[in-house]
């Protein structure tokens, strides 16, 4: 089975999201099940950070700072131009979006980038895989403070986040963080050489978020909004997103006098999103909203944007006059470059 995967290009983790949201449209969880799920949630969501904080090492973060060009042209793609972007999606609404989906793409457009792909694409392509380290830790690590003011003010008037409930979900994010950040000198190393219990809490946040998530729609009737069509129209949205994102970033990158590795390196961080922490975010952020809706727009871009990327890294690989016969691992799935 992972070499049939492989062979087809489908991310197991993927794969498993669509399993739980499956699971979730037959087996929804009810009642006193439902609370439980919630409160775990919660749990995950602080755990998750917490290591986010532990293993993220602000030094590593901000040493790429002598690139300031690159990282500032990232920056401004990640926080300035897909939220623009969002902006200008909200004359979607509701002819194409319903306001729970728009709140979703206001979610996706402030979120920041992930780290794991835009790194792996970005080898593949043979672009800047140091400034990408940097460049995508620095987005994370600043996307802590300034996705949820970004959501705040984005959403602001479509009822998913009332501007007074900021602080106490800043507070709510970044405590577990920063506690991760303080223990970071005692566990770091433990971490270290037990990566496989950040990839399990990373994956097993997102489907226990995306199960609890789907079944609260479920069972609250919600999701008699999300036609065939209106699916088909959200994927043509973050399809739109993701191609303007690529083309300005790379447009942009070679106006700006950019060498070639470093423009693959802006384009491939610059479009990225995290769906872990974007997903983990909006349960604090939307609590009692019902996220089940809210969450769509993410996962379908995540899926839309590894396929995309994956296919943009090799040509990218193929025109560099690189060997074929290597790869590298995105995820759970390795790509030959």
């Amino acid at each position: 089975m992972p070499k049939l995967l492989e062979k087809l290009h489908l991310d197991p983790f993927i794969l498993s999201i669509l399993g739980a949201v499956v699971l979730a449209c037959l087996l929804p969880v009810r009642g006193l099940g439902a609370v439980a799920a919630n409160d775990a949630t919660k749990i995950a969501v602080g755990l998750l950070f917490f290591l986010y904080g532990a293993r993220l090492s602000t030094a590593q973060a901000l040493a790429g700072a002598r690139h300031w060009r690159l990282h500032l042209t990232v920056f401004c793609s990640t926080f300035v131009l897909f939220p623009l972007l969002g902006i200008a999606a909200r004359a979607l609404v509701p002819a194409v979006l319903t306001p729970a989906l728009y709140t979703g793409v206001v979610l996706l457009c402030a979120a920041p980038s992930t780290v794991q792909s835009s790194i792996a694409f970005t080898s593949i392509a043979r672009g800047n895989v140091a400034a990408a380290i940097c460049s995508a830790s620095f987005s994370s690590l600043i996307g802590i403070v300034l996705t949820p003011l970004l959501v705040g003010l984005l959403a602001a008037g479509t009822g998913g986040l009332s501007a007074a409930s900021i602080g106490e979900i800043m507070v709510q994010l970044l405590v577990p963080f920063l506690a991760g950040q303080l223990a970071r000198r005692w566990i770091a190393d433990w971490l270290g050489a037990h990566k496989i219990l950040l990839t399990v809490v990373d994956r097993g946040t997102i489907l226990l978020v995306v199960y609890a998530a789907f079944s609260a729609g479920m069972v609250a009737g919600s999701w008699h909004q999300l036609t065939t069509l209106r699916l088909a129209e959200l994927a043509g949205v973050d399809v739109i997103l993701l191609a303007l994102a690529l083309g300005i970033t790379s447009t942009v990158a070679k106006r700006l006098g950019f060498a070639r590795a470093d423009r693959i390196t802006i384009m491939f961080c610059g479009s990225k999103k995290s769906l872990t922490i974007g997903i983990s975010m909006a349960t604090v952020l939307f609590a009692g909203h019902g996220i089940g809706l809210i969450v769509l727009p993410m996962m379908l871009f995540q899926l839309i944007q590894l396929m995309v990327c994956a296919a943009l890294a090799r040509r990218f690989a193929a025109r560099a006059g690189t060997e074929p016969g290597e790869s590298i691992r995105v995820g759970s799935v390795r790509l030959a470059r």
